[in-house]
């Protein structure tokens, strides 16, 4: 038995090398021609040039093989066969017929406009298989995004003569589904509904299937977890955890519920800080001073890191390149404290070699590389090339930013790879609007925050009411000179008749000014302004306003600058931290008049109750003084609703009455020199669903307005008099804007204030 087992695998041995042998025999021929049969649109030389064989030269099987791969990969033929016949080759061909026409049935949802541009398919094009089927992905992507997941698509390809085809996408739409509920399991800290206003998916109530519909998007989904998990470890909880989202669909298959299983973990607090150095001879103590991080504060990556990212620039600069900041953490899990030891050691020797920018097809290169604060041959430091990613991302033009380092030519270099995808940045806008104060209104604003592909912001706009009309055109450039430095310039005409007032005004002016960032979260802007302003048609007024109608056209100069601090800056956790705004303008410089118009805002912002109840404290107050010449009503200051809650625009302050007895013609608001005002307002939830975008409020302001240069006996409240308010509101975050209704009740005020119980605006944050 065992000979005739190895007699037969010496036999197949045999065969199988023998077989070889001819094969190899075979494998190579030189090409003499090369022919084509089958193709009528295209050229023979253009089939035999898709192959890349070369007559006159040696072929191997391999050669053949490589050539009918690279002549199937045109998807150009159906079929594609090769023929040899000695060392003559023949290429028969069967072509993919060309497209006559694409055309769709049944859609509704989106024009065929929209949805042409999805298709590689076209008119006069190749058709395809593979291409047909992309295709179809594309369209069905595109229902299902929308939340049309039942959409069911039928191509048709009707054959046409001379090899034509018309193709038919037949669209049975379906109906919306959309997102009933989100729900959270595992979360203790914070309730659902907060955690419902971090992601970008919403919930579709009542309300929403009349304003905005939210569907399920996977892509959604992803940002929505990364959001979540930003939220909690920005807030200290390091050990954060999404274990799952599942998302189901209704038995009706009309909704989806999708629920969060999350693991919280314990919320940490930063305990000791320290800095040391593992450099012999380095002494960092100098450097400790650079660190904001203390003691007692919620742990935040983001706040280690920008405190890397700030020694290591304090670092630079003082010339040592190659030093790196690494932070360590230690837990002390009993008292729930993470240490941080921000450790500065040597880094490698490796240079930039050069940055590469690609996907910019309108933005200038330009724009993304001055996000860079390094150039080719500087030191290569990781933490500021994240930075740079964050600050392109930041711009706002794109709508994904990948940067990625690759080894350059050297061992010590690297290439900086970024490639980046636009997306639109113009908007053109029409609206319209009501306020108390005054009136249903007119907007339409055209704004283009990348203009002619420079990074440069351009805006226009134009907003009337019935009576009123306000032109402003604005360009701002964000890197003049190619740094930090700001350039921007204003231009707006006001022109408005009898806006709660007995005169009509007219105000034209041109503004330039430029803006620096002192810090990450401070910025000086200085302006310079001309305007020319005017006061006319009075009617039924006092001395003081008559006075300063007849003085005409007044042209005021002035330069001036404001500075801001915001630390709520840059903050992935609770929006804690305070606003102060300080801002002077010298009045005078070629002007008719000389003085000085002071402002100050400080206000704080606190979140608590576990971020369900944001309470604030706002204080303003300005000063007008003029050396020369006097203050005109236009110049002065006057309480609105923005500012003092309960009053109608000019409810308040000094004002001019005959014989000092206020009528309904001779009640002339003139304004104050100087103000202050104090308010005080806690912002909560309604208890409704967050998708109807309501939420309420409660607030007390107190507020004066005084002090008036030019007086006479008919003036009173010029020495000032304290008003205090009380109220409520109700917030609603709508597609038009987020609308604010303020109920307000008096408490304190004078006998000829006009006090206002309801007013509506657009809600404004400090």
């Amino acid at each position: 038995m065992a000979k005739y087992f190895f007699s037969f695998i010496i036999f197949f041995s045999s065969l199988f090398f023998l077989g070889s042998f001819s094969h190899l025999k075979a494998e190579t021929f030189e090409l003499s021609s090369i022919s084509v049969e089958g193709n009528n649109r295209l050229s023979n030389a253009a089939v035999a040039n898709y192959s890349q064989l070369k007559i006159g030269t040696a072929v191997s099987s391999q050669d053949l093989s490589d050539a009918y791969k690279a002549v199937i990969g045109t998807e150009l033929f159906k079929s594609v066969v090769f023929e040899r016949n000695r060392n003559n080759l023949l290429i028969k061909v069967d072509e993919y017929p060309t497209v006559n026409k694409v055309s769709f049935e049944g859609n509704r949802k989106f024009t065929d406009e929209r949805l042409s541009k999805l298709l590689s398919i076209k008119p006069r094009f190749v058709f395809t298989p593979s291409g047909l089927e992309k295709d179809l992905n594309a369209i069905e992507l595109t229902y299902k995004n929308s939340g049309r997941i039942a959409t069911k698509i039928k191509p048709k390809v009707i054959n046409l003569s001379n090899n034509r085809v018309d193709v038919i996408f037949e669209i049975s739409e379906g109906s919306t589904v959309e997102i009933e509920s989100i729900n959270f399991v595992g979360n203790r800290s914070f309730s659902d509904g907060r955690l419902r206003r971090v992601l970008e998916s919403k919930q579709a109530g009542v309300l929403r299937k009349l304003i905005l519909r939210d569907t399920l998007i996977n892509e959604r989904i992803s940002l929505d977890k990364r959001l979540l998990t930003d939220f909690y470890r920005s807030r200290g909880f390091v050990d954060f955890e999404i274990y799952d989202v599942n998302a189901e669909l209704s038995e009706e298959k009309d909704a989806f519920f999708i629920s969060y299983n999350i693991k919280e973990g314990p919320r940490f607090e930063i305990g000791a800080v320290e800095l040391v150095s593992s450099i012999t001879g380095f002494e960092s103590s100098e450097f400790s001073k650079f660190l904001t991080i203390k003691e007692g504060e919620t742990y935040s990556p983001v706040s280690v890191q920008s405190n890397v990212l700030r020694l290591e620039e304090k670092l630079r600069l003082q010339g040592y390149d190659f030093i790196r900041v690494k932070p360590v953490i230690s837990r002390n899990i009993e008292e729930l404290t993470l240490d941080v030891e921000f450790v500065i050691e040597k880094g490698e020797r490796t240079f930039i070699e050069r940055i590469d920018i690609s996907g910019n097809t309108a933005t200038f290169d330009r724009v993304v590389r001055r996000q860079f604060f390094v150039v080719e041959g500087d030191p290569f430091n990781p933490n500021e090339i994240k930075a740079a990613s964050d600050r392109i991302t930041a711009l706002g033009l794109f709508s994904d930013v990948s940067v990625n380092v690759l080894p350059g030519t050297a061992q010590s270099e690297v290439i900086i790879d970024v490639e980046v995808v636009e997306q639109p940045t113009g908007t053109l806008s029409f609206g319209a609007g009501y306020s108390s104060a005054s009136g249903f209104g007119g907007l339409i604003e055209y704004k283009e925050r990348n203009f002619l592909g420079r990074g440069q912001s351009l805006s226009f706009t134009i907003n009337t009411t019935k009576d009123d009309q306000r032109y402003q055109l604005s360009f701002f450039e964000p890197m003049f000179l190619r740094n930090d430095l700001g350039l921007g310039v204003n231009f707006s005409l006001d022109d408005t008749k009898k806006q709660n007032a007995a005169y009509d005004t007219q105000n034209i002016q041109f503004q330039p000014y430029v803006v620096y960032p002192l810090g990450i979260k401070s910025r000086i802007k200085i302006d310079y302004s001309i305007a020319q302003t005017e006061l006319s048609n009075p009617f039924g007024v006092g001395s003081i306003i008559t006075n300063e109608v007849n003085e005409g056209k007044i042209t005021s100069s002035r330069i001036g600058f404001m500075f801001t601090h915001d630390t709520r800056l840059y903050k992935l956790g609770p929006k804690n931290g305070i606003l102060f705004n300080l801002g002077q303008e010298f009045i005078g410089l070629g002007g008719d008049k000389t003085g000085l118009r002071t402002t100050l805002k400080a206000a704080a912002q606190k979140e608590t109750l576990k971020e369900e109840v944001k309470l604030t404290a706002v204080f303003e107050a300005g000063l007008l003084t003029y050396t020369s010449g006097n203050s005109r009503v236009m110049d002065r200051f006057f309480l609105g609703s923005q500012k003092m809650r309960g009053f109608e625009p000019g409810g308040l302050g000094p004002r001019e009455c005959l014989n000092r007895q206020c009528g309904l013609t001779n009640n002339d608001p003139l304004g104050g020199e100087n103000f202050a005002v104090v308010r005080f307002e806690a912002e909560f939830p309604l208890g409704l669903p967050e998708e109807y975008g309501f939420s309420g409020g409660v607030f007390y302001d107190i507020g004066n307005l005084w002090s008036l240069q030019n007086l006479n006996n008919d003036v009173l409240y010029e020495q000032g008099s304290w008003r205090h308010s009380i109220g409520a509101s109700i917030f609603w975050n709508t597609p038009i804007g987020p609308l604010r209704f303020n109920f307000t009740e008096a408490l304190k005020k004078e006998i000829h204030d006009r006090d206002e119980s309801f007013d509506l605006t657009i809600s404004t944050r400090f």
